[in-house]
């Protein structure tokens, strides 16, 4: 058949309406505005690659396997939950913060915790460190859920904790994400160390159709977190890898990350952990452990209220979003942002301009220095409305990326964990954030913020507005394609 065939050339325009009306159809059902009509876009201009691209990435769901399990575990855990004794409660809660509460036991079954204790680490070193330290102690169990999870000379002393209390006997179970960690340095030696300490470890998400695992393979499981035996827990923004990665491409550029942890002791540690066991269902189909126990208050020594909210696309909501969203309005007086990932949907930038309209001091702190050249120019995009609203914006000095999530209102609230602000957390990854209500917290983050201040150069209206075109053409750019979701 000839290309110039009359019925050939038919064929082709019958094909590009059908897939065209199709789209209309298929794409906008259940997705935002935008992200719909960057996806029709797309198919519209590029066709064969648009519709390649949206069969492959188009769907932010897990399988529909995975998403029965979890909302068979948050049915369980909150069953299980009710009734329990979560320590006493800071007393005059404000009514917004318990309705955030209620929010959060909704959309992510945990429950409010009080007498909890809660402290940061800031140093990159000292938190793998102190990771160590709390895994020596273990009796019973370690567990350990991070994104990134490499065996190198920066992390060596934690390989070499787990391997000493497996050699004791303790259960050491891990999950490390498939996608992030494979074809990276060290990759291969760090399943062959957790092999020969009797570890039990799983990749998370595996992208492994030969072996019938597959979902989207840019879904990520972006959680950190480390829980020794039920009593003491990790979380935050860092992963168990040397400040640079490993990567050949960070060294070349002088690159090392900035992260904050936190060390937790009190009920809020069964939460934590019930999110590995969730997360360890998930990829196993093996059940941990029998009913979610009481914490022996006897141990309590802080008096925190402490929330962990996981989130991701194996919930209904975007749980992260959400709550956000409603610590953005509650604020008063202050909110400072940290996120080194900052591409917020239509409903986040509304929320922090309508904040610096209402008369709050709004801080954003991002990096100077960008690692990932899409994402870096889409949070571009949005500085020049910021500014212009009045926020505030601070960036981290190169050669450091701030990789720190974290977010404070006002004097009492404070959220952190491994979610940052941008639609690939709210709408792809797998995150745990932890809400924490306690002055002596935010006293704690107001001491990492200002020493971020420090190091950090504010970026002011009258600077970005001199950016070169070509600047501004590919920020905006950029920012079109983050709409792809």
């Amino acid at each position: 058949m000839e290309f110039d065939d009359p019925w050939w050339l038919l064929a082709v325009f019958v094909f590009d309406v059908t897939v065209r009306i199709a789209a209309i159809i298929i794409v906008p059902r259940n997705r935002r505005p935008t992200a719909a009509m960057a996806w029709l876009l797309a198919i519209y201009f590029i066709p064969l690659v648009g519709v390649f691209l949206f069969l492959l990435i188009g769907t932010p769901r897990l399988p529909r396997v995975r998403r029965r399990r979890q909302r068979a575990i948050n049915e369980y855990i909150q069953k299980a939950t009710v009734g329990l004794d979560f320590g006493t409660l800071r007393p005059d809660a404000p009514e917004w913060f318990t309705s955030l509460v209620t929010l959060n036991r909704t959309l992510g079954a945990m429950p409010l915790s009080g007498d909890n204790d809660a402290h940061l680490i800031a140093d990159y070193q000292a938190s793998l460190d102190a990771m160590a330290d709390g895994i020596r102690r273990a009796k019973n169990y370690v567990h350990v859920e991070f994104y990134i999870l490499q065996s190198d000379a920066s992390t060596d002393n934690f390989f070499r904790a787990l391997e000493e209390i497996a050699a004791r006997g303790v259960t050491v179970r891990v999950l490390l994400d498939h996608w992030a960690n494979r074809g990276k340095p060290y990759y291969r030696a760090t399943l062959d160390r957790l092999d020969a300490m009797g570890a039990q470890w799983h990749l998370m998400l595996p992208v492994q159709p030969l072996r019938g695992k597959y979902q989207r393979p840019d879904l990520r499981n972006h959680r950190k977190l480390l829980v020794v035996d039920g009593e003491v827990a990790f979380m935050g923004s860092q992963n168990v890898t040397d400040s640079t990665y490993n990567l050949p491409k960070n060294i070349r550029r002088g690159l090392h990350w900035v992260d904050l942890m936190v060390r937790l002791e009190g009920p809020v540690v069964n939460s934590v952990d019930a999110v590995f066991l969730s997360d360890w269902y998930s990829e196993t189909d093996e059940i941990l452990g029998g009913e979610v126990e009481e914490f022996d208050l006897t141990r309590a020594t802080g008096d925190l209220d402490c929330q962990i909210v996981p989130s991701g696309p194996g919930f209904e909501f975007e749980n992260n979003l959400r709550l956000f969203l409603g610590l953005l309005y509650a604020a008063q007086r202050r909110i400072v942002l940290v996120s080194p990932y900052f591409v917020p949907d239509e409903a986040m930038l509304l929320a922090i301009t309508t904040a610096c309209h209402r008369g709050v001091d709004v801080e954003l702190f991002v990096s100077e220095e960008g690692d990932q050249a899409m994402v870096y120019h889409a949070q571009r995009s949005y500085y020049e409305v910021l500014l212009r609203a009045g926020v505030r914006i601070w960036m981290y000095r190169k050669p450091y990326i701030l990789h720190t999530k974290a977010f404070t209102i006002d004097e009492e609230v404070a959220v952190i964990g491994s979610s940052n602000m941008d639609m690939r957390s709210f709408g792809l990854n797998m995150e745990i954030s932890m809400m924490v209500r306690g002055e002596e917290f935010v006293r704690e983050m107001r001491e990492v913020e200002d020493k971020y201040r420090s190091l950090s150069r504010e970026l002011t209206l009258d600077e970005w507005t001199k950016q070169p075109l070509r600047s501004t053409v590919l920020d905006n750019l950029a920012r079109l394609t983050s709409a792809l979701q």
